[in-house]
């Protein structure tokens, strides 16, 4: 259910709602948008607060009973740390809606004096209002009806923004929490077939055969295991105007248990989630064709389930893939990389401008940037610097890292062109992107992102990030695209 968020020039504190979201700076002391309030209290709001233990540290949150003094009966008081920032008002927005789960309307007088700040809000508040329940037949996780934010008249094409970023979001974050059970690569092709047709993009889908007849031979490989079969899916957004193209690739695998290479019990569970960059790519689809930026922009989800069978593919096999290269599989787990290789040499056909795979690829990725960091590699340092700039700017957390080329040489198979694995363990997240670098077109601009840590919580909600899937790098995508269409990357 597509939540509904209104802009409000009248004063927060007057209107008839459940409850009222405020901004706590320390001392504590009310934050900017919180004067109505604070007025309606008889100037007492921030002995209140003393009196509850609020801080004014970035994170906390405080409920207030009003006791009448306004139509909220609750006031929720959001901590904003010294010097908030854009990313500390998205996190205290977030978190203030989900200790307010189950409310009918809320008003929101965070700070938002400006179009810049509303979009803060307005971005926590409807990412932070998630649940997927979609399975559960007993008592339902709640979210919030209503929102009036307390904005200016001239932040509502922003705001209308971020919700098409947001539902774009939440279309991820639903298709990762998805079990395999339901979710199999002709499914998410499925869906991905009914996202282009309502939101105007043009759409093609190889099944299994017309995947082997085009001879993608790393997605056919991996899925051959499973007796659900691969797919390819290419969306495609054209603007009449543009003259550039940016292509995406993300990573489809629908359930990864490893293949003849298994993995562990302890490690599977989650690894529905495996699937988030396919997700990521095509939640970025859905938003761009909604904000219309002047650029094509192109997405590939190489699809797949790696499965172990009498018909799974096994170490040592040698796969032929799309464009002729071959590779020697030493280890079927290093799955993901392979069905993303087919995609990559595809894109030339598309002359990418810029090409940009996201892949849930690395345990290494949690090793060195823990779990809610994205590690950018690219082909150029310029690219790898700016992306990493938009992913921070718009709430995503990224960092930027090398592609030795030393690493290049443990690829080396005495019967292919090049092993899916190192000889050495060591730098494996790196080592990914140099076997990934192998396959971009030359003369591209190309980046790679890992984003194994942050696509999936396993953890506590926090900010407007839930438990479970996040829908990771779909934000990061819709920027990148956006920065291209006005000459910025």
């Amino acid at each position: 259910m597509t939540t509904i968020l209104k802009l409000t020039q009248n004063e927060p504190a007057s209107l008839d709602v459940d409850a009222v979201v405020v901004g706590v700076l320390p001392g504590p002391t009310p934050a900017p948008g919180a004067a109505g309030v604070d007025e309606a209290l008889g100037g007492r709001l921030a002995e209140a607060l003393k009196a509850v233990g609020a801080t004014g540290k970035a994170g906390e949150v405080h409920k207030l009973p009003t006791l009448g003094a306004l139509p909220a009966a609750v006031i929720v008081a959001a901590g904003l740390g010294e010097e908030p920032t854009t990313e500390t008002l998205r996190r205290a927005s977030g978190a203030a809606v989900r200790a307010l789960a189950g409310a009918g309307k809320v008003a929101l007088a965070l700070p938002a004096a400006d179009a810049d700040a509303a979009s803060a809000v307005a971005t926590g508040a409807l990412l932070g209002n998630y649940a997927f329940a979609r399975y559960r037949t007993g008592e339902q996780p709640e979210t919030v009806g209503e929102f009036l934010l307390a904005a200016p008249a001239d932040a509502a094409d922003r705001v209308a923004e971020d919700t098409a970023i947001a539902e774009a979001v939440t279309l991820v974050r639903d298709l990762v929490n998805t079990p395999p059970s339901h979710l199999s690569p002709e499914d998410l092709a499925d869906v991905a077939d009914r996202v282009a047709k309502a939101s105007g993009l043009a759409v093609e889908i190889l099944d299994e055969k017309a995947l082997v007849d085009g001879g993608y031979g790393g997605i056919v490989g991996v899925g051959q295991g499973s007796v659900n079969p691969p797919r390819l899916v290419r969306l495609a957004y054209s603007h009449p105007e543009a003259d550039k193209n940016v292509v995406f690739v993300g990573k489809g695998i629908t359930f990864d248990t490893g293949g003849i290479s298994i993995k562990p019990a302890e490690g599977m569970d989650w690894m529905k989630s495996d699937m988030g960059g396919a997700g990521a790519v095509l939640g970025a689809l859905q938003a761009i064709a909604a904000l219309k930026p002047k650029v094509n922009v192109i997405g590939y989800l190489a699809i797949a389930e790696n499965m172990p069978s009498g018909t799974a593919q096994r170490p040592s096999d040698v796969l032929t893939m799309y464009g002729g290269k071959t590779v020697e599989v030493l280890n079927t787990d290093a799955e993901g990389r392979l069905v993303m290789a087919d995609a990559l040499v595809r894109s030339a056909e598309d002359a990418p401008h810029l090409l940009v795979d996201v892949a849930t690829l690395t345990g290494a990725a949690l090793v060195a940037l823990g779990v809610r960091l994205t590690g950018v590699m690219a082909n150029d340092d310029d690219v790898r610097t700016k992306i990493v700039a938009a992913a921070e700017a718009v709430g995503e957390p990224a960092w930027g890292m090398p592609l030795p080329e030393e690493l290049r040489k443990g690829f080396d198979s005495p019967v292919a062109d090049i092993a899916n694995i190192p000889s050495e363990r060591w730098g494996g997240m790196l080592a990914a992107g140099i076997f990934l670098k192998e396959f971009v077109p030359d003369g591209v601009r190309w980046a790679h992102l890992d984003i194994a840590g942050p696509a999936y919580n396993k953890g506590e909600p926090y900010g407007y990030t839930p438990k479970g899937g996040t829908g990771a790098a779909t934000r990061t995508l819709v920027r990148l695209a956006r920065d291209v269409a006005d000459g910025n990357l």
